[in-house]
C-alpha cells in the first residue's frame, strides 16, 4: 500500500544521511518513477525532503529538519510484534516481515518471540480468512456482498453495503446497510454463509455516529437474579471477575445484565442444578422447562 511505502521511505530518510530513487524502488520492488512521485508526496505533506543531482547526490532530509532518533523506538517496535502477529492469523498472506523490516531502526534487536500471542482465528481461521478478505475488497471496491445468514428464528437471504470488518466480543463481524432491512445492522462471521461478492456497487453513505458505538447494538434487556452455589465461584470470576457476585448464607448471589435470551439460557443451563434463578421469573420458567425436556429425553 502506498502508506506503508511512505511510512517506509521516511523512516529510511530518517535513519541515514541519504538514499537514492534506484535503491529506494528496489527496497519496495517499484518503479523509479513511483518512488518520485512519492518524494513529491512526503513534500506536499510538508515534510522538507531534498533531492541532489550528479555524483554523490540522492534523497535526503533537509539539514536541521532530521530527526537523529528513530520514529519508533525497539520496545515500541516489539509491542508492533503481537499486533501485526495478531493481523496475520486471519490473512492469506503475512505482512509482518515487510513492515517489521521498513519501520526497524538500523541495528535494533527485535525479538521475534514476543510473549504475548494474539490469535484471532484459532480453529476457524479456514473458514474466517476467505470471509474477511473478500469483505474488505467489497469496502475498498465499495461494492455489495450478498449471503445466507443463520440466526435463532431461521435462516433468510441479505445482501449489504459492507463498511467494517469488527472482531469483539470475541467473534468477527460485518457491520454495514441492510437493503432488506433499510437499517445499520452487524452479522456474525460465522453464521454466514455463501458469501458472494455483487457486480453491483453502492455509493458510500455516512454513517450516524451512534451506529458507531458498537457496544449499542447489543441492549442489556434482561436483569438476572440468581444464587449460585459455591462450588462454582471460578466460573463466575471467569466470566465476570471478582466482584460479579456477593457471598451469602445461600452462595454465591449474582445480579447482572443480558442482551440475549438464548445465551443466557444456554449459559445458566451449564450450570446444572447448581443455580437458582431468582428473577425474571420467565426466565426460571424456561430453565425449568429446558430441565425438563432434558429428562425426558432419557426416560
Amino acid at each position: 500500500m502506498k502508506l506503508d511505502r511512505l511510512i517506509g521511505i521516511l523512516t529510511i530518510l530518517l535513519q541515514s544521511d541519504k538514499s537514492t530513487a534506484p535503491e529506494l524502488a528496489t527496497r519496495f520492488g517499484v518503479s523509479r518513477r513511483t518512488i518520485l512521485r512519492d518524494i513529491d508526496t512526503l513534500g506536499l505533506a510538508g515534510i522538507p525532503v531534498v533531492t541532489t543531482q550528479g555524483e554523490g547526490g540522492g534523497i535526503s532530509i533537509m539539514e536541521g529538519y532530521k530527526i537523529r532518533n528513530s520514529v519508533l523506538t525497539a520496545e515500541e517496535l516489539g509491542a508492533l510484534v503481537a499486533g501485526l502477529k495478531g493481523i496475520d492469523s486471519v490473512s492469506k498472506q503475512s505482512r509482518f516481515e515487510g513492515l517489521m523490516a521498513k519501520l526497524a531502526p538500523s541495528g535494533a534487536a527485535i525479538s521475534l518471540r514476543e510473549p504475548v500471542i494474539i490469535d484471532l482465528a484459532s480453529y476457524y481461521k479456514g473458514q474466517l480468512t476467505g470471509k474477511i478478505e473478500l469483505i474488505k475488497r467489497a469496502v475498498l471496491e465499495t461494492r455489495l456482498i450478498e449471503f445466507d445468514y443463520y440466526y435463532e428464528k431461521g435462516e433468510n437471504h441479505r445482501c449489504i453495503e459492507p463498511y467494517f470488518v469488527i472482531f469483539q466480543w470475541s467473534s468477527w463481524y460485518v457491520f454495514g446497510f441492510c437493503q432488506a432491512r433499510r437499517d445499520w445492522r452487524m452479522f456474525k462471521l460465522l453464521r454466514l454463509w455463501n458469501l458472494s461478492l455483487c457486480d453491483e456497487h453502492y455509493t458510500p453513505r455516512g454513517i450516524p455516529p451512534e451506529r458507531l458505538d458498537w457496544g449499542a447494538h447489543f441492549t442489556d434487556d434482561i436483569k438476572l437474579v440468581a444464587v449460585f452455589e459455591k462450588s462454582e465461584r471460578y466460573k463466575l470470576i471467569e466470566s465476570y471477575g471478582l466482584d460479579c457476585y456477593t457471598e451469602t448464607a445461600e452462595g454465591l448471589h449474582m445480579e447482572i445484565a443480558f442482551t440475549n435470551h438464548d445465551v443466557l439460557l444456554g449459559w445458566l443451563l451449564g450450570f446444572g442444578g447448581n443455580v437458582r434463578v431468582l428473577e425474571p421469573k420467565s426466565i426460571a420458567d424456561d430453565v425449568k422447562a429446558a430441565a425438563e425436556k432434558i429428562l425426558s429425553r432419557y426416560h
